[in-house]
């Protein structure tokens, strides 16, 4: 019997899938090790399967360093902290979670929209510091206000679904979407330009991946083109939107106000126009961060690396199902 394959668990990453592993595999856990660059490349150089979250950045730097990888399991759907160009040219699989924390970051989407809709947390500090302040805590309903959704993918549906629900109107944008794909038919949302979506959506919902073109999407001519009394959300990726912009915007009143649960960079300074904005809510990346969500994300993490590793193919890759090495 030879000696188990190892692998390399770089951040915080935890749960029964991972115990799993541990049954089969040398598995390492350091959960701090993305801090430590050199640290890094030095442990990854004997690993067969490196499992990370957002933190770590898989560059082609550290790839090379990786001549035993076979596979990298990325826990969440996004993947722009790993090079997959260089994941690729080194033959290594890259597998994701690409929809099992979707219910709950479409349910923090709608935490966000009651939250801005009912201005719920400058509600709850003025009651927690003596005041009854009704009228200034005026909101208004969802029924029948445009919901605009920027990138009708996974987790953008199942806004829609829940949207449509409400008895909100739908409009989406998505430059990889036909009018007659599932997506689109089955919840009900119209496809618009995108200058059409800024200009009704009353609120506007962001689920883009990080890519050289979206990166910075949202930014201040694309505020100009939005309502006075618009509010957006996002919980994709905070590079899409340009944060000074944003702050820019709200302070000049072009916008009503904005829910963030991701930012430029993260964590986040301490100092930015946007923390002392009544107008502004903000979450520290917890949208998919639900007990079901994490323990499905590492699941399915954790059965791809398995899979990969015992010689099958992955079920949920970015590049290819078996490794090329």
């Amino acid at each position: 019997m030879g000696e188990k394959k190892k692998i390399l668990i770089c951040e915080d990453i935890t749960g029964p899938g991972i115990e799993r592993l541990k049954e089969k595999y040398q598995v390492f856990f350091y959960p701090d090790l993305w801090k430590k660059a050199p640290e890094l490349e030095e442990a990854i150089q004997a690993c067969d399967a490196l499992i990370v979250r957002n933190q770590t950045q898989v560059t082609a730097s550290l790839l090379a360093r990786a001549k035993a990888l076979r596979v990298i399991g990325r826990a969440g759907a996004g993947y722009d902290n790993i090079d997959i160009t260089a994941a690729s040219q080194a033959g290594v699989v890259v597998s994701y979670s690409p929809e099992e924390n979707a219910v709950s970051v479409a349910e923090h989407v709608f935490g966000l929209l009651f939250a801005l809709a009912r201005k719920i947390p400058g509600a709850d500090r003025s009651v927690k510091d003596g005041g009854w302040e009704r009228k200034k805590y005026h909101g208004f309903e969802l029924m029948g206000k445009t919901l605009g959704i920027l990138g009708l993918g996974k987790i953008g549906f199942r806004v829609a679904l829940r949207a449509k629900a409400f008895g909100m109107r739908l409009l989406a944008h998505d430059a990889y979407l036909s009018p007659t794909n599932l997506h689109v038919t089955e919840s009900g949302a119209t496809l618009v330009s995108m200058d059409l979506l800024l200009a009704e959506s009353d609120f506007l919902s962001l689920h883009l991946p990080l890519t050289q073109e979206t990166r910075g999407i949202l930014n201040g001519e694309a505020f100009k083109k939005m309502k006075p009394t618009a509010f957006i959300i996002n919980t994709s990726r905070g590079e899409v939107l340009v944060e000074e912009d944003l702050a820019k915007a709200l302070q000049k009143n072009q916008l009503a106000g904005a829910a963030l649960d991701v930012r430029e960079k993260e964590p986040p300074p301490t100092e930015s126009s946007l923390h002392g904005l009544e107008n502004v809510i903000l979450t520290p990346h917890t949208a998919g961060l639900t007990y079901e969500a994490q323990e499905k994300v590492i699941d399915a993490v954790a059965e791809d690396v398995d899979r990969v590793l015992c010689g099958r193919p992955a079920l949920r890759f970015v590049n290819f199902s078996l490794p090329k090495k």
